[in-house]
């Protein structure tokens, strides 16, 4: 069987020997924030192979169902064959669909910013929406999700959001739903009960360490800090905890208000401004810029890449690849796996 060849199996294991000689150091505890990252890639290289090895396992009772079933001709053999070829094949793709994320970041946290667009109220509960449904996958894969900044709409919803996903490969599979999201639907802010049409923009970058080189001048930072308008308890409201930085050449703005420590914010707000400035220097290089974040665009009508009718009828579109599904409501509550291998099969293709 020569998939252990295409998953890199071997490789896998080499690198959790060596990550698990790395942790059991005396020392390893001394940098609180490499330690995690080290914990955090062998807890996904071990998910991994565990994965591997059941989908193995899985394989074997196929064959024996099958050869169970032609040796007795039993339709009930036949059937239960049938669901869990079907189970065995999903699982196959999801993890043939990983094999893609060979890009220079993909295994990277993810740092995922929406925005409300055209649309006022009904548009700030549409961030309100596609947050919940970002958190809700990221939970069934198992990512870790931190709100780092948060500010509410003016009656309801939200405005904007900065959230961070942790986990193995996260910015390569969040790296899909960069852009527009246009949603379509009755709105329940609207007594008349009209159909409106609003907008958000999701924007993916991937969290960088400090292997990656990025010039930052100190004086060339503005740092303001205010109270909390987010949630946190007494602490982070009464308390000027929130970091704004300001990079004043690039006029690029990064705000943190999730930690109670002020020097936690800062620094979680200088890795914000790191992956921005990064973003801003590959700009110079087209071809790259592309592979990273995506083209920008504005967040109304005609830019969009994905919708989400409600109402004539229940449809999720994504207009890159075609994929679409009836059951908005699977979408919403965080099925949007479909999506994201459509749009990393035609990656890998070039055809995107």
């Amino acid at each position: 069987m020569k998939w252990g060849t295409l998953f890199d199996v071997a490789r896998a294991k080499s690198e959790i020997e060596g990550l698990e000689e790395e942790s059991a150091k005396p020392d390893f505890w001394n940098d609180s924030d490499n330690s995690q990252k080290v914990l955090q890639r062998l807890k996904g290289l071990q998910k991994k192979v565990q994965e591997f090895e059941t989908l193995c396992a899985e394989y074997d009772d196929l064959l024996a169902i099958i050869e169970l079933g032609f040796e007795e001709d039993d339709e009930s053999v036949y059937t239960e064959g049938a669901q869990m070829a079907r189970a065995f094949t999903k699982k196959y793709d999801e993890m043939r669909i990983a094999t893609l994320l060979s890009g220079e970041y993909d295994r990277n946290n993810a740092i995922v910013t929406l925005h409300s667009g055209a649309g006022g109220t009904e548009s700030c509960d549409w961030v309100s929406m596609l947050l919940r449904m970002y958190t809700k996958w990221a939970e069934k894969r198992g990512f870790v999700v931190e709100i780092l900044d948060y500010l509410p709409g003016d009656e309801a919803g939200t405005k904007s959001v900065v959230l961070q996903i942790s986990g193995e490969n996260a910015y390569g599979y969040m790296q899909s739903e960069h852009g527009v999201h246009r949603l379509v639907r009755i709105s329940p802010f609207d007594s008349s009960g009209r159909r409106h049409t609003s907008f958000a923009s999701c924007s993916i970058l991937p969290e960088l360490d400090d292997s990656v080189e990025v010039d930052i001048n100190p004086d060339d930072l503005r740092i303001d800090t205010y109270r909390s308008s987010g949630a946190g308890g007494q602490h982070v409201n009464k308390t000027e905890s929130a970091i704004r930085i300001t990079h004043i050449p690039t006029n690029t703005v990064v705000q943190c208000q999730n930690e109670r420590s002020q020097l936690r914010n800062r620094d979680r707000a200088m890795t914000m401004l790191r992956a921005k400035l990064y973003e801003l220097s590959l700009a110079q290089q087209q071809e790259k810029t592309q592979g990273l974040r995506g083209e920008i665009k504005d967040v109304s009508f005609g830019s969009q890449i994905r919708n989400y009718v409600f109402h004539p009828y229940s449809l999720a579109k994504d207009l890159r690849t075609g994929e679409e599904t009836g059951n908005i409501s699977a979408v919403m509550d965080g099925d949007i796996d479909a999506f994201i291998n459509s749009y990393l099969v035609m990656k890998s293709s070039g055809r995107i």
